[in-house]
């Protein structure tokens, strides 16, 4: 099954195609409800294809694995795809404990919330902060009130796992899966989400996901007033824009960039420095004046898949060309004082 998931995660962590994904990260789920002795008999009767969600490929995999051999896909993978991404930004990757902002299959992601957070604890993090979607983004299957109390339920499972299946790290501290969610901004600069709920999360990240385009100036209170909240700890993507990749491109939002970091050094909140490559967002040069004007920042990867939690390292690579002093990346502070960062100031 390791073999699968490596192959899997250096796939996504390329950002190939869905589809190449789907049939490794299907064979896993069904590998996972059988014991070891029962994939060795299927391996010897030849018999694995029989199952739901392994075909030819995938079997291949796993007879090689099963032997004890090193699959000829996975080696071919790891040539492709499993060196370095980044020449740089090691020294601040190695700095980071964890990730505030990540999909899973219950909004827009491709895994399971298990998956996701066992990933991040096998990529050295402290904790992984899941942000699913808020209900107004429709199209990425935001979650409602419920729905979102019910994921309260399932990140207290995984943890539970967690901690009966990971040794403590080096520190004697256990991975910990946060909750929270990535709440749309909504016109008035409202959030997506109410606040008995909101108030429940360990983490929140504000974005702004629809009418992109607005006037500067309406655009610039919409921004500010959600900065405002009590609620927000972080700024996502602030301009929205996309470079390239699957989405295409499209333009940045038009906002006063001074006005909105100055009220997020005033609300104490972080701006993101979102590491996806089709969004280098905030741009160099907005990114140089949130660091002037005072900024904290998170550096996240925004991942919707678990080997795209290793896109974090671009992220760090920008700011370590622009020397951004660690202490004021968020996600370098240990749980205790991330949490404490974060409480609701009401």
């Amino acid at each position: 099954m390791s073999a699968l998931r490596r192959i899997a995660f250096l796939l996504e962590r390329a950002r190939e195609d869905t589809y190449k994904v789907k049939a490794y990260r299907a064979a896993v789920t069904t590998l996972s409800t059988l014991s070891q002795d029962e994939i060795a008999a299927r391996v010897a009767a030849g018999t694995l294809t029989e199952l739901t969600g392994i075909g030819a490929t995938t079997a291949a995999v796993i007879t090689q694995a099963t032997r004890g051999e090193v699959p000829d896909r996975l080696r071919r993978v790891e040539e492709e795809y499993g060196g370095p991404l980044t020449a740089t930004g090691q020294a601040t990757r190695a700095a980071l404990r964890g990730d505030l902002h990540s999909h899973s299959d219950w909004s827009d992601g491709g895994s399971p919330i298990a998956e996701m957070a066992r990933t991040a604890a096998e990529l050295g993090h402290d904790y992984l902060v899941l942000t699913d979607h808020s209900p107004r983004l429709k199209v990425a299957r935001g979650l409602s009130a419920a729905r979102l109390a019910q994921q309260l339920d399932v990140i207290e499972q995984v943890n539970a796992d967690l901690a009966a299946d990971l040794a403590p790290n080096a520190k004697g501290e256990r991975f910990r899966l946060l909750s929270g969610i990535e709440v749309d901004i909504l016109d008035d600069g409202g959030l997506d989400q109410n606040e008995e709920m909101l108030a429940r999360l360990d983490v929140r990240v504000a974005s702004v996901h629809s009418k992109l385009a607005m006037p500067a100036g309406a655009m610039t209170a919409r921004m500010v007033a959600a900065v405002e909240s009590p609620f927000t700890n972080v700024l996502g993507h602030c301009t929205g824009r996309l470079t390239g990749g699957s989405r295409g491109r499209r333009e940045e939002s038009e906002f006063d960039a001074r006005a909105v970091f100055e009220a997020c050094a005033a609300h104490d909140v972080a701006v993101e420095i979102n590491a996806r490559p089709e969004r280098r967002d905030p741009p160099t040069r907005l990114l140089e004046l949130a660091i002037e004007v005072g900024c904290l920042f998170s550096i996240d990867s925004d991942a919707h898949a678990p080997g795209q939690l290793d896109l974090q390292i671009y992220g760090c690579e920008r700011a370590e060309e622009l020397g951004l002093v660690h202490d004021r990346i968020v996600n370098t502070w240990p749980i205790d004082r991330l949490l404490g960062w974060a409480t609701p100031k009401v």
